[in-house]
């Protein structure tokens, strides 16, 4: 038997071009070798398996070569690199601070640092998962890391910088390492099939590298696991094997939602169970099925979806079926069901009642656009009877939205027209913009009206805005009364700009209600601050608390003595 090797290991990068997904850190430290202006302390941190202490390696591999190459990689034939090659370099060390993290163990090291280098120009010292070192042991290492001698190179290596005490930053050169993207990690593997003779399809590849998260490392042993199970790499072998749901699983399900059948979407959720997948990961799953549908609908975000070219197409055809509103408003749900999936007690139900959601969705704002179009058409803007009366013929054919057949309206609309009667508004009408059409039907009324009918109606809505609850906008109505101009138009002297807020976004109802009270639709309001009253009259109840004290200063030691505030 032939002694195997990782790909991890036998694949590891030797030279810094070799590095994957890390470009502009390997461009940095290229710069700076050639340079000659080389740090004292590096610091490489970053996820796990995305290249940190094989960078460590090269980077302390280059700068002890002795015959260094013009692209600036070790020539792999002098002493030192073959001493490091062979694993018994004197002048390369690498400490595991994991295991070895006590004072003690710095202490030695720094004992070793005084000591200047048998080969090459430099002592190089890196230290993986430094950020398990003790606190002690970290304030032993400081000085020597401010202040190493000219031979004493130091790389650290962690994948928790937060760990690391300030004091070690600010003594490091800082090198933040990224995730390898999708298409990094599926470039790699690709070479890696090749080399190894084994064929692997593209989409099968796609799904390692999804489930590697960004790290090469653990794609690698994807890799070797998938292939000691069998010497073709497909899709279904990847799913089988990783345990993964299946995207038929996704795409069918979609497919059930646009047709609104709750019957297989249900089934289907069922089958998934059956087969031992877990309910929350698939509701995540469906999540980032929609997602990246929705991706799909734009060229420009069509590079978001790191999916393999069949996959794409299947993608692309499942995404011109639908819309961005039916997408994102699924993805509210997906994300809601997630959001309480941890608290449920019926998780089963939970996902259950999410999935007939998503079918009823199109049904749902159908329903909206339809009730809100008729609320439109139906307010008290319109006041021509027969309008009114056609909107309710119109309201009682809609007893259920989702059952409507716009067919039926035309062809009443017709047998009105034939009959010479006034034309019934059709439900394809109001879909599209029922207002503007009513708009141009409606006769405009102008009653002449006095100041007098005008206070009557103004107390009448202060009245009603009491009713419903609307104190405070009731309250400033009747703090400052109205006072008619020519033409109809409605001046109101307001004290402050909170009160001339407040007027403005409850103005439009107020307008609709003195219109249709004083039949003329002419009708106009007008607003004016009045500043000299804005000092004079407190509206805060910070305000009205210091006027209260202006008048009895005994207030305030009252409420000290009894620990009261206002309201802010």
């Amino acid at each position: 038997m032939h002694h195997f090797i990782v790909s991890a290991r036998k694949y590891r990068p030797t030279t810094f071009s070799e590095v994957v997904g890390q470009d502009s850190i390997t461009t940095t430290l290229i710069n700076e070798i050639s340079g000659g202006h080389l740090a004292q302390s590096f610091l490489f941190c970053g996820p796990k398996g995305v290249g940190k202490t094989s960078s460590a390696r090269i980077l302390a591999k280059t700068i002890n070569c002795l015959r260094i190459t013009d692209n600036i990689e070790p020539c792999d034939h002098c002493e030192s690199c073959c001493s490091f090659n062979e694993s018994h370099s004197f002048n390369i060390h690498e400490l595991d601070a994991a295991s070895n993290n006590s004072v003690d163990d710095i202490r030695n090291l720094v004992d070793q640092v005084r000591f200047a280098p048998q080969i090459g120009k430099y002592d190089i010292y890196i230290i993986d998962e430094v950020h398990m070192l003790s606190q002690a042991a970290f304030n032993a290492f400081l000085k020597t890391l401010e202040e190493p001698p000219k031979h004493a190179i130091f790389i650290l290596a962690t994948t928790e910088k937060h760990k690391i005490i300030p004091t070690i930053l600010s003594r490091c050169q800082i090198f933040d390492f990224k995730r390898i993207g999708v298409q990094d990690i599926v470039k790699h593997l690709t070479y890696v099939s090749e080399k190894e003779n084994i064929k692997s399809e593209q989409d099968a590849l796609h799904i390692i590298a999804q489930k590697a998260d960004g790290s090469l490392r653990d794609a690698l042993s994807i890799f070797d696991r998938l292939a000691s199970f069998s010497n073709q790499i497909t899709s279904q072998n990847v799913i089988k094997n990783l345990n993964i749901l299946d995207y038929d699983y996704y795409f069918k399900i979609t497919n059930a939602i646009l047709e609104k059948d709750i019957s297989s979407s249900l089934l289907l959720f069922n089958k998934i169970l059956d087969n031992g997948f877990d309910a929350h990961h698939f509701i995540n799953g469906l999540a980032s099925h929609l997602r990246d549908l929705l991706v799909t609908m734009d060229e420009e975000t069509l590079v978001l979806l790191e999916k393999g070219k069949p996959l794409k197409e299947m993608y692309l055809q499942q995404s011109k079926l639908t819309n961005q509103s039916f997408l994102l408003n699924a993805l509210d749900l997906c994300n809601t069901c997630d959001i309480d999936y941890k608290t449920s007690k019926n998780h089963h139900l939970l996902v259950e009642l999410c999935l007939m959601k998503l079918c009823t969705i199109k049904q749902q704002e159908m329903k909206k656009k339809i009730t809100d179009k008729i609320s439109l058409a139906n307010s008290p803007v319109i006041k021509d009877s027969t309008i009114k009366s056609d909107i309710k013929e119109l309201k009682k054919k809609i007893i259920n939205p989702n059952d409507i057949k716009p067919e039926e309206f035309e062809k009443e609309n017709e047998d009105h027209e034939e009959n010479n009667t006034p034309q019934l508004i059709s439900i394809s009408e109001v879909l599209n913009d029922p207002i503007e059409d009513i708009k141009e039907n409606k006769k405009e009324v102008v009653e002449d009206f006095d100041n007098e009918k005008l206070l009557i109606a103004w107390k009448q809505y202060i009245k009603l805005q009491k009713e419903e609850g609307k104190s405070n906008f009731a309250t400033t109505l009747d703090m400052n009364e109205p006072i008619l101009h020519d033409n109809y138009k409605i001046e109101v002297s307001l004290s402050n700009k909170a009160q001339e807020v407040m007027l403005e976004k409850e103005k439009m109802g107020l307008l609709d209600f003195l219109r249709n009270k004083l039949k003329n639709d002419m009708i106009e309001i007008t607003t004016k601050t009045n500043e000299i009253l804005k000092e004079n009259i407190p509206y805060t109840n910070k305000e009205k608390y210091q006027q209260m004290i202006e008048v009895n200063p005994n207030l305030e030691h009252l409420k000290e003595q009894l620990g009261l505030d206002y309201d802010f």
